[in-house]
């Protein structure tokens, strides 16, 4: 074992235990091929949720709820609206969200994301904005719901290193594949070097992005 993957087992040994029926979930997922934010990715990006303590939050790709589900414990005070595009995961997301008793707080949009920004703009604006849906598309989910997101809020990206793909210098044989490490590349640079953003690629999970949005200055 290499000493990143050391050093990556050593850190997740030290994250406490989920509950059973978070462990349950994931579970699921791996059973179902069900894509969800790794460990360490997750625990993560819920340690800057508990630094920033937002109150409202917009997810793009629910899945199954589990990210849902683990932002909503970790932030008593905090309500999620989320997009799912499949209906089958929508209302398994439903189901396991009212099994842990958090339906209050949590507002499920099925749907094309690409479709419903109109609608969702009527919940806003959004203290955070967390972005974990079709990987090609994130440029366009961007555009689309960063505008909602209120000055000082922050948006994480997942996924922005795909399997290591993304910093490889091999390219994958897909052509669909080539394309995607193409978009996601460009997403990165994009937001590394947008003014607006305060931004950060950290090496966990399968890479996260943290942008905070900076407040304009309206004198100029």
């Amino acid at each position: 074992m290499e000493l990143a993957d050391q050093t990556t087992a050593y850190i997740k040994s030290l994250l406490q235990e989920r509950s059973e029926y978070i462990q349950e979930i994931e579970a699921y997922a791996q059973d179902h091929d069900i894509p969800i934010m790794e460990l360490d990715g997750m625990e993560t990006m819920l340690q800057f949720l508990r630094i920033q303590q937002p109150k409202l939050i917009l997810e793009i790709g629910t899945a199954i709820g589990y990210s849902a589900i683990r932002m909503m414990h970790a932030l008593p005070n905090a309500r999620v609206i989320s997009l799912e595009r499949d209906q089958e995961r929508a209302l398994i997301a439903k189901k396991n969200v009212a099994k842990v008793s958090l339906q209050s707080r949590f507002d499920l949009i099925q749907g094309d994301a690409l479709e419903l920004a109109e609608e969702v703009e009527n919940y806003g604006p959004f203290d955070v904005l967390f972005i974990d849906a079709a990987k090609g598309q994130y440029e366009r989910f961007f555009s689309l719901y960063e505008p909602m997101v209120k000055e000082g809020g922050v948006i994480f990206s997942d996924n922005v290193l795909f399997k290591g793909m993304i910093a490889s210098e091999t390219e994958p044989d897909s052509r669909g594949l080539r394309a995607m490490v193409r978009k996601i590349r460009l997403y990165n640079e994009n937001l590394m070097n947008n003014p607006r953003f305060d931004s950060m690629l950290l090496p966990v999970g399968d890479g996260l992005m943290i942008s905070r949005k900076n407040q304009i200055d309206r004198e100029k």
